[in-house]
């Protein structure tokens, strides 16, 4: 079997150095905001300043509990600069899975070696889960690059013994907890808790969490915003936040994300396509891996975050993001393992035939009974929005990865590299594209229209967050009256009373006419 490590070649280095800047750089604006929750982020940031409130969040003039504040306070810097573009809101999470994947292989290359810290690099650069909230306009980049830092130095304390690391995963503890709430210190807490337990070191366990310091870093950070919210919303954050967005998205369904105990089992290695057979084949070595500390360490950060998500009632793909970091490293790690070149090659050729079939998937779904009118009336556009060039980078990208596979002679976990670039670089500058544009495009269009119409304007039975943000204006959710404009469902506007004035796809801008009935 050839050796798997990345070739050593300077140049080869470099260009696997800067995936990072590419995977979440390039062309990070070319896609409208897909709703709901990048319209929602993004708006409820431009309410900020359209408020003057800079410790509350509203969504078109609700109040918004989901998140802490600080992705948002960090969304209002490119805001300031750059203003409400798609680029601008999306910016700080470009900028932290950067930092995750750099962190990766800084911490990678301290223990496994330079190659495979290049490896594990790669693999974050290009997994589809990171590369997809790297991208977004939510709080989810940041909290995985806080959670890794947090978890990267709480080893190094637990492996040097030396108390600057922990106070430093102290600081990235308190910033996840204003970033996203609890989970924070959940994710640390318990994995070191566990690694610890396991080797029957509690009191070294304690002496760590109960550091007097640490708690002086972690209220510093976290009390003044948290008083102030409660302080100022009182019940109502605590029932917003605390209870409806922490207790009960543990504890049961919210807003209709549920899914089977079995749930991540399936999403884990969806999201780090087209590494998903090198992973496979990693969990086969966990429990040798147990014998080394470090390795110990990661599958218990792993395992954990499977675990705990999957006995939650409310289930979301990006959730188990927050046990991916580990996953990098041991795949990285088992990457000379790997036999049977042709299977873990699958994995990216089915990817990029994907591709190639999504506009045909979608024009035949719009022509089945399956969903709703509006989101066949959506996906009905494909055939008009696919241009050739489409099929020309697709159709390329697979001739290109299929030659190489069968030509190059080197390691599969080589090949395999070149799979994950050839894929991350067609999703990034054509597919995603693409599908924003068929499923985000008609919501852009029409609020567009309505700011250039002017006057009132509210958003009908459809819960679209992104045409605010599009319009820089709040669009209240309720029923037009009479000489308002509304943009809505095609599915959801009655037959007489209202006076269309944009349509695509499945929205519409409509105007209610003063004999409108409700």
């Amino acid at each position: 079997m050839m050796p798997a490590a990345p070739a050593r070649h300077p140049a080869l280095t470099a260009l696997i150095l800067l995936l990072p800047l590419a995977s979440f750089f390039l062309m990070l604006g070319a896609t409208p905001l897909f709703d709901v929750d990048e319209g929602a982020f993004s708006e409820a940031t431009r309410e900020m300043f359209e408020r003057g409130d800079f410790l509350s969040t509203y969504l078109n003039g609700e109040h918004r509990f989901d998140k802490p504040i600080l992705i948002y306070w960090l969304q209002a810097l490119p805001f300031m600069a750059f203003g409400a573009t798609e680029w601008a809101f999306r910016l700080p999470s470009a900028v932290a899975a950067t930092i995750w994947c750099y962190a990766t292989w800084q911490f990678a290359r301290e223990r496994f070696g330079a190659d495979t810290a290049l490896a594990a690099l790669a693999v974050a650069a290009t997994a589809l889960g990171p590369l997809a909230i790297g991208r977004a306009a939510t709080a989810d980049a940041l909290l995985n690059m806080l959670l890794a830092l947090a978890l990267f130095d709480a080893w190094r304390h637990l492996e040097s013994g030396r108390r600057a690391p922990l106070l430093r995963s102290y600081v990235w503890i308190g910033l996840g907890v204003l970033t996203k709430g609890p989970i924070a210190l959940i994710v640390p807490g318990t994995v070191t808790f566990l690694y610890c337990a396991s080797r029957l070191e509690w009191r070294r366990w304690l002496k760590s969490v109960f550091d007097p310091v640490g708690w002086i870093i972690l209220a510093v950070l976290v009390v003044p915003w948290y008083a102030a919210a409660l302080t100022i919303h009182g019940q109502d954050f605590i029932d917003g936040f605390i209870l409806k967005h922490n207790v009960k998205r543990f504890t049961g369904s919210l807003e209709g994300h549920t899914g089977s105990l079995f749930y991540y089992v399936v999403a884990v290695p969806l999201l780090l396509l087209p590494w998903t057979s090198p992973l496979l084949a990693a969990l086969r070595h966990a429990r040798s891996d147990a014998s080394t500390s470090v390795r110990r360490f990661l599958w218990i950060w792993a395992g954990f975050v499977v675990v705990f998500f999957s006995l939650s009632g409310t289930k979301l793909p990006h959730y188990v993001l927050y046990g991916s970091t580990p996953l990098f490293l041991l795949v990285a790690a088992h990457r000379d393992s790997l036999r049977r070149a042709w299977l873990h090659l699958l994995p990216p050729t089915l990817l990029l035939a994907a591709f190639i079939a999504l506009p045909m998937i979608a024009d035949l779904l719009s022509r089945g009974g399956a969903g709703n009118v509006y989101y066949r009336a959506q996906l009905a556009q494909a055939h008009d929005i696919t241009s050739t060039l489409y099929y020309l980078v697709t159709c390329g990208a697979l001739l290109v990865w299929l030659l190489a596979i069968a030509l190059m002679k080197t390691s599969a976990w080589n090949r395999l590299l070149l799979g994950a670039v050839l894929s991350t670089g067609v999703l990034i500058t054509t597919v995603a594209p693409w599908v924003g544009t068929l499923l985000q495009g008609p919501v852009k269009e029409a609020a567009l229209a309505a700011r250039a119409l002017g006057g009132t304007v509210v958003a009908w039975r459809f819960d679209a967050p992104s045409m605010s943000v599009y319009r820089e204006a709040v669009t209240p959710l309720r029923a037009p009256e009479p000489g308002e404009l509304a943009i809505t469902r095609i599915d959801r506007i009655p037959e007489t009373g209202y006076e269309t004035l944009f349509r695509k796809g499945g929205v519409v801008l409509v105007r209610r006419l003063a004999s409108a009935q409700e």
